[in-house]
Protein backbone atom coordinates (compact mmCIF):
# COMPACT_ATOMS: atom_id res chain seq x y z
CA UNK A 1 0.00 0.00 0.00
CA UNK A 2 1.56 3.29 -1.04
CA UNK A 3 1.21 6.36 1.12
CA UNK A 4 0.23 9.85 0.05
CA UNK A 5 3.33 12.02 -0.15
CA UNK A 6 3.23 15.78 0.20
CA UNK A 7 5.80 18.54 -0.09
CA UNK A 8 6.12 20.14 3.35
CA UNK A 9 6.08 23.89 3.78
CA UNK A 10 9.24 25.17 5.45
CA UNK A 11 8.76 26.49 8.96
CA UNK A 12 10.01 29.91 10.05
CA UNK A 13 13.40 28.43 10.94
CA UNK A 14 13.98 27.48 7.32
CA UNK A 15 14.20 31.11 6.33
CA UNK A 16 12.21 31.24 3.08
CA UNK A 17 9.88 29.19 0.93
CA UNK A 18 12.85 28.23 -1.26
CA UNK A 19 14.74 26.56 1.60
CA UNK A 20 13.76 22.94 2.25
CA UNK A 21 13.25 21.74 5.78
CA UNK A 22 15.99 19.58 7.31
CA UNK A 23 15.54 16.33 9.22
CA UNK A 24 17.46 13.99 11.49
CA UNK A 25 16.54 10.41 12.42
CA UNK A 26 17.72 8.95 15.71
CA UNK A 27 17.43 5.16 15.96
CA UNK A 28 17.34 2.88 18.98
CA UNK A 29 17.23 -0.89 18.86
CA UNK A 30 17.48 -3.79 16.46
CA UNK A 31 18.14 -4.25 12.77
CA UNK A 32 14.44 -3.94 11.98
CA UNK A 33 14.46 -0.46 13.50
CA UNK A 34 17.55 0.48 11.50
CA UNK A 35 15.80 -0.66 8.34
CA UNK A 36 12.66 1.29 9.29
CA UNK A 37 14.83 4.39 9.78
CA UNK A 38 16.18 4.04 6.26
CA UNK A 39 12.57 4.03 5.06
CA UNK A 40 11.66 7.02 7.22
CA UNK A 41 14.55 8.92 5.66
CA UNK A 42 13.46 7.89 2.17
CA UNK A 43 9.91 9.04 2.82
CA UNK A 44 11.05 12.39 4.17
CA UNK A 45 13.41 13.05 1.28
CA UNK A 46 10.68 12.15 -1.21
CA UNK A 47 8.52 14.70 0.62
CA UNK A 48 11.16 17.41 0.15
CA UNK A 49 13.20 17.28 3.36
CA UNK A 50 17.00 17.25 3.35
CA UNK A 51 19.15 15.31 5.84
CA UNK A 52 21.06 17.10 8.57
CA UNK A 53 23.47 15.89 11.27
CA UNK A 54 22.45 18.71 13.61
CA UNK A 55 20.40 18.36 16.77
CA UNK A 56 18.45 21.48 15.81
CA UNK A 57 17.23 20.17 12.45
CA UNK A 58 13.75 21.36 11.49
CA UNK A 59 12.50 17.84 12.18
CA UNK A 60 13.89 15.24 14.59
CA UNK A 61 12.43 11.73 14.43
CA UNK A 62 13.02 9.29 17.28
CA UNK A 63 12.60 5.71 16.04
CA UNK A 64 12.27 3.81 19.29
CA UNK A 65 12.78 0.38 20.82
CA UNK A 66 10.79 -1.12 23.70
CA UNK A 67 12.86 -4.22 24.43
CA UNK A 68 14.87 -2.90 27.36
CA UNK A 69 13.63 -1.88 30.79
CA UNK A 70 15.09 1.61 30.51
CA UNK A 71 13.59 2.30 27.06
CA UNK A 72 11.04 4.67 28.59
CA UNK A 73 13.69 6.62 30.50
CA UNK A 74 15.86 6.93 27.41
CA UNK A 75 13.04 8.25 25.26
CA UNK A 76 11.52 10.68 27.73
CA UNK A 77 14.93 11.82 28.94
CA UNK A 78 15.96 12.72 25.42
CA UNK A 79 12.64 14.33 24.64
CA UNK A 80 13.27 16.50 27.68
CA UNK A 81 16.76 17.38 26.47
CA UNK A 82 15.48 18.44 23.06
CA UNK A 83 12.60 20.57 24.36
CA UNK A 84 14.71 23.75 24.88
CA UNK A 85 15.98 23.41 21.30
CA UNK A 86 12.42 23.29 19.99
CA UNK A 87 11.35 26.19 22.22
CA UNK A 88 14.11 28.29 20.65
CA UNK A 89 13.17 27.29 17.09
CA UNK A 90 9.55 28.04 16.15
CA UNK A 91 8.45 25.69 13.41
CA UNK A 92 10.64 22.78 14.54
CA UNK A 93 8.83 19.44 14.77
CA UNK A 94 9.46 16.26 16.77
CA UNK A 95 8.10 12.84 15.83
CA UNK A 96 8.23 9.58 17.77
CA UNK A 97 7.79 6.23 16.04
CA UNK A 98 8.69 2.58 16.48
CA UNK A 99 7.96 0.05 19.20
CA UNK A 100 7.76 2.49 22.11
CA UNK A 101 5.27 4.59 20.16
CA UNK A 102 3.21 1.49 19.39
CA UNK A 103 3.23 0.59 23.10
CA UNK A 104 2.68 3.98 24.74
CA UNK A 105 0.40 5.65 22.17
CA UNK A 106 -1.24 8.69 23.83
CA UNK A 107 1.05 8.44 26.86
CA UNK A 108 3.88 10.04 24.87
CA UNK A 109 1.93 13.22 24.17
CA UNK A 110 0.67 13.33 27.77
CA UNK A 111 4.21 13.17 29.14
CA UNK A 112 5.84 15.24 26.38
CA UNK A 113 3.17 17.57 24.91
CA UNK A 114 5.80 19.26 22.73
CA UNK A 115 5.89 16.14 20.50
CA UNK A 116 4.10 16.81 17.20
CA UNK A 117 3.59 13.31 15.79
CA UNK A 118 3.37 9.78 17.22
CA UNK A 119 3.22 6.90 14.72
CA UNK A 120 3.48 3.15 15.17
CA UNK A 121 5.35 0.23 13.68
CA UNK A 122 2.57 -0.52 11.19
CA UNK A 123 2.16 2.90 9.55
CA UNK A 124 5.63 4.29 8.90
CA UNK A 125 4.39 5.51 5.52
CA UNK A 126 1.96 7.93 7.20
CA UNK A 127 4.68 10.13 8.68
CA UNK A 128 4.85 12.90 6.01
CA UNK A 129 1.06 13.33 6.06
CA UNK A 130 0.94 13.41 9.86
CA UNK A 131 3.68 16.03 9.99
CA UNK A 132 1.83 18.27 7.57
CA UNK A 133 -1.43 17.80 9.45
CA UNK A 134 0.28 18.70 12.74
CA UNK A 135 1.72 21.84 11.13
CA UNK A 136 -1.62 22.97 9.74
CA UNK A 137 -3.74 22.13 12.78
CA UNK A 138 -1.06 23.17 15.31
CA UNK A 139 -1.92 20.06 17.31
CA UNK A 140 -0.23 16.75 18.01
CA UNK A 141 -1.17 13.89 15.67
CA UNK A 142 -1.27 10.35 17.05
CA UNK A 143 -1.89 7.52 14.60
CA UNK A 144 -1.29 3.91 15.63
CA UNK A 145 -2.45 1.14 13.31
CA UNK A 146 -3.05 -2.39 14.54
CA UNK A 147 -2.19 -4.00 11.21
CA UNK A 148 0.66 -3.51 8.76
CA UNK A 149 0.02 -0.96 6.01
CA UNK A 150 3.09 -1.70 3.88
CA UNK A 151 6.22 -3.78 4.21
CA UNK A 152 9.21 -1.58 5.07
CA UNK A 153 10.89 -2.56 1.83
CA UNK A 154 7.89 -1.35 -0.20
CA UNK A 155 8.51 2.25 0.91
CA UNK A 156 11.02 4.76 -0.45
CA UNK A 157 14.46 4.47 1.10
CA UNK A 158 17.63 6.31 1.83
CA UNK A 159 20.06 3.48 2.57
CA UNK A 160 22.99 4.12 4.83
CA UNK A 161 25.35 1.98 2.71
CA UNK A 162 26.03 2.00 -1.03
CA UNK A 163 27.26 -1.60 -1.14
CA UNK A 164 25.26 -3.47 1.55
CA UNK A 165 21.55 -3.49 2.29
CA UNK A 166 18.84 -4.93 4.52
CA UNK A 167 15.96 -6.65 2.73
CA UNK A 168 12.86 -7.31 4.79
CA UNK A 169 11.28 -10.70 4.05
CA UNK A 170 8.77 -10.75 6.90
CA UNK A 171 7.51 -8.68 9.81
CA UNK A 172 5.91 -9.68 13.06
CA UNK A 173 6.24 -12.88 15.04
CA UNK A 174 3.99 -15.81 15.96
CA UNK A 175 6.09 -16.96 18.93
CA UNK A 176 5.02 -16.35 22.52
CA UNK A 177 8.33 -15.99 24.37
CA UNK A 178 7.49 -14.82 27.88
CA UNK A 179 10.28 -12.20 27.98
CA UNK A 180 9.51 -10.54 24.63
CA UNK A 181 7.14 -7.69 23.89
CA UNK A 182 7.86 -7.62 20.14
CA UNK A 183 4.87 -9.74 18.97
CA UNK A 184 2.51 -7.36 20.75
CA UNK A 185 4.11 -4.39 19.00
CA UNK A 186 4.98 -5.79 15.56
CA UNK A 187 1.97 -8.09 15.25
CA UNK A 188 1.54 -11.55 13.78
CA UNK A 189 3.99 -12.77 11.18
CA UNK A 190 3.38 -11.62 7.63
CA UNK A 191 5.59 -12.57 4.69
CA UNK A 192 6.43 -10.84 1.45
CA UNK A 193 6.16 -12.86 -1.71
CA UNK A 194 9.41 -14.36 -3.05
CA UNK A 195 8.92 -12.46 -6.30
CA UNK A 196 8.82 -9.11 -4.48
CA UNK A 197 11.86 -9.97 -2.40
CA UNK A 198 13.95 -11.13 -5.35
CA UNK A 199 12.87 -8.15 -7.45
CA UNK A 200 14.09 -5.80 -4.72
CA UNK A 201 17.39 -7.64 -4.44
CA UNK A 202 17.95 -7.49 -8.21
CA UNK A 203 17.20 -3.76 -8.18
CA UNK A 204 19.68 -3.25 -5.34
CA UNK A 205 22.38 -5.23 -7.15
CA UNK A 206 21.81 -3.08 -10.23
CA UNK A 207 22.56 -0.05 -8.05
CA UNK A 208 25.86 -1.53 -6.84
CA UNK A 209 24.79 -3.42 -3.70
CA UNK A 210 26.77 -6.64 -3.38
CA UNK A 211 25.83 -7.82 0.13
CA UNK A 212 22.29 -8.22 1.38
CA UNK A 213 20.94 -9.34 4.74
CA UNK A 214 17.51 -10.98 4.74
CA UNK A 215 15.70 -9.53 7.71
CA UNK A 216 12.81 -10.63 9.88
CA UNK A 217 11.84 -11.32 13.47
CA UNK A 218 12.01 -15.04 12.64
CA UNK A 219 13.39 -15.43 9.14
CA UNK A 220 13.40 -19.20 8.94
CA UNK A 221 9.65 -19.33 9.65
CA UNK A 222 9.28 -17.62 6.28
CA UNK A 223 6.56 -19.32 4.26
CA UNK A 224 4.23 -19.88 7.24
CA UNK A 225 2.95 -16.30 7.30
CA UNK A 226 1.38 -16.16 3.86
CA UNK A 227 -2.06 -14.71 3.32
CA UNK A 228 -4.84 -17.24 4.06
CA UNK A 229 -5.25 -18.04 0.36
CA UNK A 230 -1.60 -19.01 0.05
CA UNK A 231 -0.41 -22.53 0.76
CA UNK A 232 1.93 -23.02 3.71
CA UNK A 233 5.45 -23.80 2.55
CA UNK A 234 7.89 -24.91 5.25
CA UNK A 235 10.71 -25.08 2.71
CA UNK A 236 10.24 -21.51 1.49
CA UNK A 237 13.24 -20.04 3.29
CA UNK A 238 15.69 -22.59 1.90
CA UNK A 239 14.26 -21.99 -1.57
CA UNK A 240 14.70 -18.24 -1.10
CA UNK A 241 18.36 -18.69 -0.16
CA UNK A 242 18.95 -20.80 -3.27
CA UNK A 243 17.19 -18.20 -5.43
CA UNK A 244 19.53 -15.54 -4.05
CA UNK A 245 22.39 -17.69 -5.28
CA UNK A 246 21.15 -17.28 -8.85
CA UNK A 247 21.35 -13.47 -8.85
CA UNK A 248 24.39 -12.37 -10.83
CA UNK A 249 26.46 -9.75 -9.07
CA UNK A 250 25.18 -10.60 -5.59
CA UNK A 251 28.33 -11.63 -3.75
CA UNK A 252 27.25 -12.07 -0.13
CA UNK A 253 23.97 -13.15 1.46
CA UNK A 254 23.30 -13.19 5.21
CA UNK A 255 20.14 -13.47 7.30
CA UNK A 256 18.95 -12.62 10.80
CA UNK A 257 17.46 -13.83 13.04
CA UNK A 258 16.40 -17.47 12.84
CA UNK A 259 14.69 -19.45 15.61
CA UNK A 260 15.98 -22.89 16.61
CA UNK A 261 12.48 -24.41 16.57
CA UNK A 262 12.08 -23.62 12.87
CA UNK A 263 15.65 -24.33 11.77
CA UNK A 264 15.59 -27.28 9.39
CA UNK A 265 18.20 -29.32 7.55
CA UNK A 266 17.11 -27.99 4.14
CA UNK A 267 18.27 -24.54 5.28
CA UNK A 268 21.66 -25.97 6.27
CA UNK A 269 21.94 -27.66 2.86
CA UNK A 270 20.99 -24.44 1.08
CA UNK A 271 23.60 -22.49 3.05
CA UNK A 272 26.33 -25.00 2.31
CA UNK A 273 25.46 -25.42 -1.37
CA UNK A 274 24.84 -21.77 -2.31
CA UNK A 275 28.24 -20.07 -2.81
CA UNK A 276 27.11 -16.52 -2.02
CA UNK A 277 25.36 -17.49 1.24
CA UNK A 278 27.99 -16.74 3.85
CA UNK A 279 29.36 -19.33 6.34
CA UNK A 280 27.88 -17.45 9.27
CA UNK A 281 24.89 -18.10 11.49
CA UNK A 282 23.35 -16.02 14.25
CA UNK A 283 21.28 -18.48 16.31
CA UNK A 284 19.71 -17.12 19.54
CA UNK A 285 20.19 -19.47 22.49
CA UNK A 286 18.76 -17.27 25.29
CA UNK A 287 19.52 -19.92 27.94
CA UNK A 288 21.30 -23.25 28.19
CA UNK A 289 18.96 -24.48 30.92
CA UNK A 290 16.03 -26.58 29.75
CA UNK A 291 14.06 -25.45 32.77
CA UNK A 292 14.58 -21.79 31.91
CA UNK A 293 13.88 -22.40 28.22
CA UNK A 294 10.57 -23.96 29.26
CA UNK A 295 9.74 -20.91 31.40
CA UNK A 296 10.68 -18.68 28.49
CA UNK A 297 8.36 -20.68 26.20
CA UNK A 298 11.26 -21.43 23.90
CA UNK A 299 10.10 -24.60 22.15
CA UNK A 300 13.50 -26.32 21.94
CA UNK A 301 15.95 -27.65 24.48
CA UNK A 302 19.72 -27.45 24.74
CA UNK A 303 20.26 -30.86 23.12
CA UNK A 304 18.32 -29.85 20.01
CA UNK A 305 20.13 -26.51 19.89
CA UNK A 306 23.58 -28.11 20.04
CA UNK A 307 22.48 -30.68 17.47
CA UNK A 308 21.69 -27.90 15.00
CA UNK A 309 25.15 -26.41 15.52
CA UNK A 310 26.75 -29.82 14.98
CA UNK A 311 24.93 -30.25 11.65
CA UNK A 312 25.84 -26.73 10.56
CA UNK A 313 29.51 -27.38 11.25
CA UNK A 314 29.41 -30.75 9.51
CA UNK A 315 28.16 -28.99 6.39
CA UNK A 316 30.32 -25.84 6.85
CA UNK A 317 33.32 -26.66 9.07
CA UNK A 318 34.53 -23.07 9.19
CA UNK A 319 31.18 -21.41 9.90
CA UNK A 320 31.18 -18.71 12.57
CA UNK A 321 28.20 -18.99 14.91
CA UNK A 322 26.99 -16.15 17.12
CA UNK A 323 24.10 -15.99 19.58
CA UNK A 324 21.96 -14.05 22.05
CA UNK A 325 21.91 -15.00 25.75
CA UNK A 326 19.80 -13.61 28.59
CA UNK A 327 21.13 -13.83 32.15
CA UNK A 328 18.94 -13.69 35.24
CA UNK A 329 15.57 -14.74 33.86
CA UNK A 330 13.03 -15.14 36.72
CA UNK A 331 13.63 -18.37 38.61
CA UNK A 332 17.11 -18.96 37.15
CA UNK A 333 19.16 -20.87 39.72
CA UNK A 334 22.93 -21.17 39.89
CA UNK A 335 22.49 -24.65 38.43
CA UNK A 336 20.49 -23.19 35.53
CA UNK A 337 23.17 -20.58 34.94
CA UNK A 338 25.87 -23.24 34.99
CA UNK A 339 23.92 -25.09 32.29
CA UNK A 340 24.17 -21.96 30.15
CA UNK A 341 27.93 -21.83 30.71
CA UNK A 342 28.15 -25.50 29.75
CA UNK A 343 26.31 -24.92 26.46
CA UNK A 344 28.52 -21.91 25.70
CA UNK A 345 31.58 -24.11 26.24
CA UNK A 346 30.23 -26.72 23.84
CA UNK A 347 28.91 -24.29 21.24
CA UNK A 348 32.19 -22.38 20.78
CA UNK A 349 30.51 -19.15 19.72
CA UNK A 350 32.62 -16.65 17.80
CA UNK A 351 30.65 -13.91 19.59
CA UNK A 352 27.59 -13.55 21.77
CA UNK A 353 25.24 -10.67 22.50
CA UNK A 354 24.72 -11.02 26.23
CA UNK A 355 21.95 -9.28 28.17
CA UNK A 356 20.89 -8.94 31.77
CA UNK A 357 17.20 -9.75 32.03
CA UNK A 358 15.03 -6.69 32.54
CA UNK A 359 11.30 -6.53 33.21
CA UNK A 360 9.17 -5.47 30.27
CA UNK A 361 5.66 -4.48 31.36
CA UNK A 362 3.08 -6.37 29.36
CA UNK A 363 5.09 -9.58 29.09
CA UNK A 364 4.28 -12.75 31.09
CA UNK A 365 7.75 -12.81 32.61
CA UNK A 366 7.20 -9.39 34.18
CA UNK A 367 4.81 -10.88 36.75
CA UNK A 368 6.65 -14.14 37.38
CA UNK A 369 7.77 -14.97 40.89
CA UNK A 370 11.45 -15.38 41.81
CA UNK A 371 12.77 -12.26 40.08
CA UNK A 372 16.54 -12.45 40.49
CA UNK A 373 18.28 -9.77 42.58
CA UNK A 374 20.24 -7.27 40.51
CA UNK A 375 23.55 -8.03 42.18
CA UNK A 376 23.17 -11.75 41.40
CA UNK A 377 22.31 -11.04 37.77
CA UNK A 378 25.29 -8.72 37.41
CA UNK A 379 27.73 -11.23 38.89
CA UNK A 380 26.48 -14.00 36.60
CA UNK A 381 26.60 -11.67 33.63
CA UNK A 382 30.23 -10.85 34.29
CA UNK A 383 31.12 -14.54 34.45
CA UNK A 384 29.29 -15.21 31.19
CA UNK A 385 30.97 -12.32 29.37
CA UNK A 386 34.39 -13.49 30.55
CA UNK A 387 33.75 -17.00 29.24
CA UNK A 388 32.31 -15.80 25.92
CA UNK A 389 35.30 -13.52 25.36
CA UNK A 390 37.80 -16.25 26.20
CA UNK A 391 36.19 -18.72 23.80
CA UNK A 392 35.90 -16.10 21.05
CA UNK A 393 39.58 -15.27 21.51
CA UNK A 394 40.53 -18.94 21.29
CA UNK A 395 38.46 -19.36 18.13
CA UNK A 396 39.93 -16.22 16.55
CA UNK A 397 43.50 -17.26 17.30
CA UNK A 398 42.97 -20.38 15.20
CA UNK A 399 42.73 -18.12 12.15
CA UNK A 400 46.24 -16.67 12.56
CA UNK A 401 48.21 -17.41 9.41
CA UNK A 402 45.11 -17.98 7.28
CA UNK A 403 44.16 -15.83 4.32
CA UNK A 404 40.66 -14.35 4.46
CA UNK A 405 38.48 -12.44 2.02
CA UNK A 406 37.51 -9.01 3.36
CA UNK A 407 34.76 -6.69 2.19
CA UNK A 408 36.17 -3.25 2.98
CA UNK A 409 33.66 -1.33 5.08
CA UNK A 410 32.89 2.29 5.86
CA UNK A 411 32.78 3.12 9.56
CA UNK A 412 33.59 -0.33 11.00
CA UNK A 413 36.91 0.74 12.51
CA UNK A 414 36.45 3.70 14.84
CA UNK A 415 40.21 4.11 15.31
CA UNK A 416 41.23 3.46 11.70
CA UNK A 417 42.35 7.00 10.89
CA UNK A 418 44.61 7.39 13.93
CA UNK A 419 46.10 3.90 13.47
CA UNK A 420 46.57 4.12 9.68
CA UNK A 421 44.44 1.11 8.88
CA UNK A 422 41.21 0.06 7.19
CA UNK A 423 38.56 -2.39 8.37
CA UNK A 424 36.05 -4.78 6.90
CA UNK A 425 34.19 -8.03 7.31
CA UNK A 426 35.41 -11.51 6.45
CA UNK A 427 33.00 -13.92 4.79
CA UNK A 428 32.11 -15.33 8.22
CA UNK A 429 31.36 -11.75 9.37
CA UNK A 430 34.36 -11.43 11.67
CA UNK A 431 35.68 -7.90 11.89
CA UNK A 432 39.16 -7.55 10.36
CA UNK A 433 41.49 -4.55 10.83
CA UNK A 434 44.16 -4.19 8.15
CA UNK A 435 47.28 -2.05 8.56
CA UNK A 436 48.34 0.21 5.70
CA UNK A 437 51.90 1.03 4.72
CA UNK A 438 52.95 4.65 5.08
CA UNK A 439 51.48 6.57 2.15
CA UNK A 440 49.56 3.53 0.84
CA UNK A 441 46.29 4.43 -0.89
CA UNK A 442 43.46 2.55 0.86
CA UNK A 443 40.92 0.66 -1.20
CA UNK A 444 37.38 1.99 -1.34
CA UNK A 445 34.62 0.74 0.96
CA UNK A 446 32.79 -1.87 -1.05
CA UNK A 447 35.94 -3.23 -2.69
CA UNK A 448 37.02 -6.77 -1.79
CA UNK A 449 40.51 -7.84 -0.82
CA UNK A 450 42.40 -10.70 0.74
CA UNK A 451 44.67 -10.57 3.77
CA UNK A 452 46.64 -12.90 6.02
CA UNK A 453 45.63 -12.79 9.69
CA UNK A 454 48.60 -12.00 11.94
CA UNK A 455 46.97 -11.62 15.37
CA UNK A 456 43.61 -11.86 17.09
CA UNK A 457 41.54 -10.40 19.90
CA UNK A 458 38.16 -11.52 21.25
CA UNK A 459 36.21 -9.17 19.00
CA UNK A 460 38.39 -8.72 15.92
CA UNK A 461 41.23 -10.02 13.77
CA UNK A 462 44.35 -8.13 12.69
CA UNK A 463 46.22 -8.28 9.38
CA UNK A 464 49.37 -6.26 10.02
CA UNK A 465 50.68 -7.09 6.56
CA UNK A 466 47.79 -5.27 4.94
CA UNK A 467 45.97 -6.54 1.88
CA UNK A 468 47.62 -9.14 -0.34
CA UNK A 469 45.21 -8.38 -3.19
CA UNK A 470 42.36 -5.99 -3.96
CA UNK A 471 39.47 -6.34 -6.38
CA UNK A 472 37.62 -3.19 -7.36
CA UNK A 473 33.89 -3.81 -7.35
CA UNK A 474 30.64 -2.21 -8.44
CA UNK A 475 29.96 -1.74 -4.75
CA UNK A 476 33.11 0.35 -4.49
CA UNK A 477 32.02 2.27 -7.58
CA UNK A 478 28.65 2.96 -5.91
CA UNK A 479 30.37 4.16 -2.73
CA UNK A 480 32.64 6.46 -4.74
CA UNK A 481 29.73 7.86 -6.74
CA UNK A 482 27.85 8.63 -3.55
CA UNK A 483 30.92 10.25 -2.02
CA UNK A 484 31.43 12.47 -5.06
CA UNK A 485 27.77 13.52 -5.08
CA UNK A 486 26.66 16.52 -2.98
CA UNK A 487 27.15 15.67 0.69
CA UNK A 488 24.24 13.99 2.44
CA UNK A 489 24.76 12.87 6.06
CA UNK A 490 23.81 9.33 6.90
CA UNK A 491 20.98 8.24 9.17
CA UNK A 492 21.95 8.63 12.80
CA UNK A 493 22.03 5.23 14.50
CA UNK A 494 22.51 6.15 18.12
CA UNK A 495 21.41 8.32 20.96
CA UNK A 496 20.96 12.06 20.44
CA UNK A 497 23.80 14.32 21.46
CA UNK A 498 21.70 16.88 23.32
CA UNK A 499 23.12 16.35 26.79
CA UNK A 500 22.17 12.71 26.72
CA UNK A 501 23.43 9.88 28.92
CA UNK A 502 25.79 7.35 27.32
CA UNK A 503 24.28 5.17 24.59
CA UNK A 504 22.85 1.84 25.66
CA UNK A 505 24.06 -1.34 23.96
CA UNK A 506 21.99 -2.66 21.06
CA UNK A 507 18.74 -4.43 21.77
CA UNK A 508 18.81 -8.20 21.40
CA UNK A 509 17.77 -9.58 18.08
CA UNK A 510 14.42 -11.32 18.03
CA UNK A 511 14.44 -15.04 17.52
Amino acid sequence: MSSTVISPQPGPAAGSSDVPRSYRVVTYGCQMNVHDSERISGLLEEAGYVPSPDDDADLVVFNTCAVRENADNRLYGNLGHIRPVKDARPGMQIAVGGCMAQKDRDVIVDRAPWVDVVFGTHNVGSLPVLLERARIEQAAQVEIKEALEAFPSDLPTRRDSAYAAWVSISVGCNNTCTFCIVPALRGKAADRSPDDILAEIRALVAEGVQEITLLGQNVNAYGTGWNPDRARDRGAFAKLLRSCGEIEGLERVRFTSPHPKDFTDDVIEAMAQTPNVMPQLHMPLQSGSDQVLRAMRRSYRSERYLGILDRVRQAMPHAAITTDIIVGFPGETEEDFQATLDVVEQARFSAAFTFQYSIRPGTPAATMEDQIPKEVVTERYQRLVALVNEIAWQENRQLIGQEVEVLIADGEGRKDAERNRISGRARDNRLVHLSLAEGEQPPRPGDIGTAVITSAAPHHLMADGGLTSVRRTRGGDAWQARREAPAAPSVGLGMPTIGQPPAAPPAPACG
